[in-house]
């Protein structure tokens, strides 16, 4: 399952897949859920319909993730600052290695993107971001919004969300106009937090996470392109 072009194998500490058609100056470095690793199906699909948008992906596994890899035992996240700290060292290390002028942006699935969204609202050299499934706020919790830190972000930012997903349904963001006025939020009908349709519809999980991808390319496009 691991692409050939990780870096190391065992640990999964970082997998590229290289854009391709559109151009090579596009990086996204995707970071997973929480409970799910870097080369989960989900995290597959998605950053194979990214490379066919043109859009070059790196993910990554934050350390809890690694320990689980190695032992087999399951944990729960690292606290916030650890998973930041790894996120930002990984932003610089990835500036340093693309080309000058090359567009760096940060996302990720759930958990991921969040982190992502907090990572672009404290330091600067990132392009853009872009969330898959954001955890707005915890399942039947929708008193608990986790949004506070929209207003700082430094990036354009996109928010890919299933119109099912109990994490944020569109009839919850009644009320949060303002804390949402700077994200630009695209609703994949029919999808849950994994952007699995109802069996009614004539679409897969796989077409979302295409219409995802094609969202991301057209985002970036009119947004970041310069």
């Amino acid at each position: 399952m691991i692409d050939p072009e990780t870096a190391e194998v065992n640990s999964v500490r970082l997998i590229k897949i290289k854009g391709f058609e559109k151009d090579q100056n596009i990086t996204l470095i995707l970071a997973h859920g929480a409970g799910a690793p870097a080369d989960s199906p989900f995290m597959e699909v998605l950053a194979d319909a990214l490379k066919n948008e043109g859009i070059t992906t790196v993910r990554f596994e934050f350390p809890y993730m690694q320990k689980r890899r190695i032992d087999g035992k399951k944990r729960p996240p690292d606290r916030q600052p650890v998973l930041l700290e790894h996120f930002s060292r990984l932003v610089d290390e990835i500036r340093g290695e693309i080309a000058e002028g090359a567009r760096l942006l940060v996302g990720g699935k759930s958990m991921g993107g969040r982190m992502a969204s907090i990572l672009a609202s404290q330091r600067e050299g990132i392009d853009g971001v872009v969330c898959f499934g954001f955890p707005f706020h915890p399942p039947g919790k929708p008193d608990k919004w986790r949004t506070g830190h929209f207003q700082e972000l430094k990036s354009p930012t996109l928010i890919l969300q299933g119109t099912r997903d109990p994490f944020g349904k569109p009839d919850e963001m009644v009320g949060h106009e303002e804390a949402l006025e700077r994200i630009r939020l695209r609703w994949l009908e029919g999808g849950n937090h994994d952007f699995q349709p109802l069996k009614s519809q004539q679409l897969s999980r796989d077409d979302l996470i295409a219409r995802a991808a094609r969202e991301t390319r057209g985002f970036i496009d009119e947004c970041l392109k310069s």
